[in-house]
């Protein structure tokens, strides 16, 4: 058992130094009035005040916060039935579809990114094909469709694969029983399949929604600078502005928030997982 202590020890320290210390870094940072340095420094709040008081930025914090629960929302709703339908093909079926789905992922997603705007552009084969029927001049770039749009694409397969993972290793038996007992198809889903898949679909909203919330070269390219959100402002306050302690500030509570909804979540999720179990 001691051999196996020490094998964790490099894991470890390589979260501390990856994970750990540069969370604490920046906390440090954002308790700093920018200018600062880490030797010489007092600490403040004036950061999270200035966040908190602020309309515009709270105004961006509930517009990034609705655009991630609608892409969550539309994730689960086309990729529940995709799952559903994957996991009742046979094994080599099931082979090809889930290499189809991974397929784009193989690809960075910011060259991705980048041909959705050749595609919804003016001159690109969304609006060619919207002019034949009739509605000219519409607007697909640089609207939060678009931003829509761009994020369900990127995000979906995260969704697709954890619900299937979770059908695919259900207990057929467990199906069989419920026909036996004299339920019809539907309340097979809603009494056996749909709770025993709780688990893919919590690590699914899970997976879409935090890279959701806080994604910044998505609305960048697909909403062209005019669909500013929490992660655009977080780039902007360090790259741009170089005020490092606000974002700092910033980027804790994102992650204070994501984590508060993340805990809700597998809240809800074990609370439904013990009503089951009794």
């Amino acid at each position: 058992m001691n051999k196996f202590k020490q094998l964790a020890y490099p894991y470890m320290i390589w979260s501390v130094l990856m994970l750990l210390f540069p969370m604490l870094l920046i906390l440090l940072y954002s308790l700093m009035t920018n200018g600062n340095t880490i030797v010489n420094f007092q600490l403040t709040l004036d950061n999270y005040v200035k966040f908190f008081t602020d309309k515009d930025f709270l105004l961006i914090l509930w517009r990034s916060l609705t655009i991630a629960v609608k892409t969550t929302i539309i994730c689960l709703l086309l990729g529940y039935p995709l799952a559903f339908f994957i996991s009742r093909c046979t094994k080599k079926m099931q082979t090809t579809l889930i290499l189809l789905i991974t397929l784009p992922t193989w690809i960075n997603m910011l060259v991705r990114t980048y041909a959705w705007i050749g595609i919804l552009s003016s001159d690109g084969i969304v609006a060619t094909i919207l002019g034949f029927l009739g509605f000219k001049n519409v607007e697909l770039l640089y609207t939060e469709g678009a931003v829509l749009l761009g994020m369900v694409y990127n995000f979906l397969p995260f969704m697709i694969l954890q619900i299937n993972t979770s059908l695919t290793k259900m207990d057929k038996s467990l199906l069989e029983a419920a026909s036996d007992l004299g339920a019809d198809k539907v309340q097979t889903f809603l009494r056996v399949i749909f709770p025993l898949s709780l688990p893919g679909v919590v690590s699914g909203i899970t997976l879409v929604f935090l890279p959701a919330v806080s994604s910044f070269f998505i609305p960048k390219l697909l909403g062209g600078g005019q669909y500013f959100l929490i992660g655009n402002v977080i780039e902007n306050q360090f790259i741009t502005v170089g005020e490092w302690s606000f974002g700092s500030a910033i980027s804790v509570i994102m992650a204070v928030i994501m984590m508060l909804l993340m805990f809700l979540v597998r809240k809800v999720d074990t609370k439904n997982g013990t009503k089951e179990d009794k």
